[in-house]
């Protein structure tokens, strides 16, 4: 389990433009401050992920997303508040262009954003705590599978991690990424990422809000 010590102790590490190999709702996640360049070039370094594919936003808590992106729209809101905090990537238009360093290179890229937001199990509720954002990926080298406990994550990013929070076994799938880019103008969205939420429990949510 646990403790507010070790949400303290991550914020820390990321605010000094640390890495952090940390437990969430699904598998073990890799994270860093989105707008430290250093810091996310050291965390692509550690998975060997190529630069130009995109990483995720992650918020710990719902609130502290709906209180930074504001210029999310009013049906766009109705679906994030409906699936999160849970075990979903949402792509959103990037509207004002933040967190660009997550987005990928070029245009096309930056007009996408990401978004986490952990539902998270007792064991882990005091990183809830956490009030910043974080860049963050799977605890994993590229292309490789999922960690679902603590030794599943290689050692080689163990080692290069500035702190490493041990959060016990996890459920070992990870997110479902859904695309909401159209969906505020249209209603439309799609699954590019079958994962822990299932597509007929996204249907009852979306299909309602369309």
């Amino acid at each position: 389990m646990l403790s507010a010590q070790d949400a303290i102790q991550l914020e820390a590490c990321l605010a000094d433009g640390g890495v952090a190999v940390f437990p969430a709702d699904t598998v073990y996640g890799l994270c860093c401050d989105p707008l430290n360049e250093r810091a996310v070039r050291r965390l692509y370094e550690l998975k060997g992920r190529p630069a130009e594919r995109p990483a995720a936003v992650m918020f710990f808590a719902l609130a502290c997303l709906l209180r930074a992106l504001r210029e999310i729209g009013a049906r766009e809101r109705v679906a994030v508040e409906a699936l999160l905090p849970g075990p979903v990537t949402l792509l959103l238009p990037n509207r004002t262009r933040r967190f660009s360093l997550a987005c990928g290179p070029g245009e096309g890229g930056a007009g996408t954003l990401g978004l986490r937001v952990p539902a998270w199990p007792a064991s882990l509720e005091a990183l809830a705590q956490v009030d910043i954002p974080v860049l963050q990926s799977s605890a994993n080298l590229s292309g490789e599978p999922d960690a679902r406990r603590l030794r599943d994550v290689p050692e080689s990013i163990r080692a290069g991690a500035d702190l490493v929070l041990d959060g016990g076994e996890l459920p070992g799938t990870p997110s479902t990424v859904i695309d909401l880019s159209d969906y505020e103008r249209t209603g439309e969205w799609r699954v590019t990422r079958e994962g822990a939420l299932s597509i007929t429990a996204l249907e009852r949510v979306l299909d309602a809000g369309a």
